[in-house]
């Protein structure tokens, strides 16, 4: 096992607390929808509406807080919704990161995680340092060898001009990081919890030219066992079922209470 017992405990009993919350505080968004309810059928649209409620819930803070969980037994810290990276983007970096997004984009030249990382950190403290930004990361991992992960957390399927805003964000981050400490051991990533098309592999192509799809996208069991270790992905799929088992009963009470009202 991946996960240790209390992992699996803490973990278990997390999500059982953040469901019961949910449950306790749902109401549908609407009271009236009477061509979906003539069509599916009230509970089945109340049904639906509390599992899209959960899933927005899971992508905006219970993956970074179980992302937490795992990595911190190993790590040297472990931060969900870290609010603690503070840094300038000098006017030097401004303009490396601009021309190699328009680089990338232009098929100029090969997504290289490593290289874009030096050639941001080189010009990190040079030009004009402007204001000094703070920002949000979903979690941020600090190994005990002092590697630096910076995970941004994405739904299973975001569309191109996200990750387009997403890569010059992630070089953002080391422009940042860099105008503290250039000899940070940086890594910024993108990270999505599962892959939606399993069991056929991830549609990195859609990525290709922008990612360094090695280095920078780490998808459902990649990014699970870099926290914990291998088969953490495994592990704490048995969690959610676990969880789930034991909420079985109460999501299907409260569905009953609002096919009811």
């Amino acid at each position: 096992m991946a996960l240790t017992k209390e992992q699996h405990n803490e973990i278990k009993q997390y999500l059982i607390t953040k469901i019961r919350q949910k449950l306790a505080s749902y109401n549908p968004e609407t009271n009236s929808m009477p061509f979906h309810y003539r069509l599916l059928g009230k509970d089945r649209m109340a049904l639906f509406s509390f599992i899209h409620s959960v899933n927005t819930m899971l992508g905006q803070s219970i993956f970074e807080h179980v992302g937490r969980i795992i990595a911190k037994s190993k790590a040297k810290q472990a931060i969900d919704q870290y609010r603690k990276l503070e840094g300038y983007i000098s006017s030097q970096a401004v303009l490396k990161i601009d021309q190699i997004m328009r680089d990338l984009r232009a098929a100029k030249r090969k997504p290289n995680k490593e290289k874009e990382t030096r050639e941001v950190l080189s010009v990190a403290t040079k030009g004009d340092l402007g204001r000094k930004l703070k920002k949000r990361v979903d979690l941020f991992v600090e190994t005990q060898e002092g590697i630096e992960y910076y995970f941004e957390i994405k739904t299973a399927k975001p569309n191109i001009n996200e990750f387009t805003g997403i890569k010059k964000q992630l070089l953002d981050w080391i422009a940042m990081r860099g105008s503290e400490n250039q000899d940070v051991n940086i890594k910024t990533i993108v990270a999505i919890p599962y892959n939606p098309y399993e069991p056929e592999s991830y549609e990195r192509w859609t990525l290709q030219g922008l990612f360094d799809l090695e280095q920078e996208v780490l998808v459902g069991e990649e990014f699970w066992d870099l926290l914990g270790g291998e088969r953490t992905y495994e592990d704490l799929l048995n969690v959610f079922e676990e969880a789930g088992l034991e909420l079985y009963d109460e999501i299907d009470e409260k569905m009953k209470s609002l096919r009811e009202s």
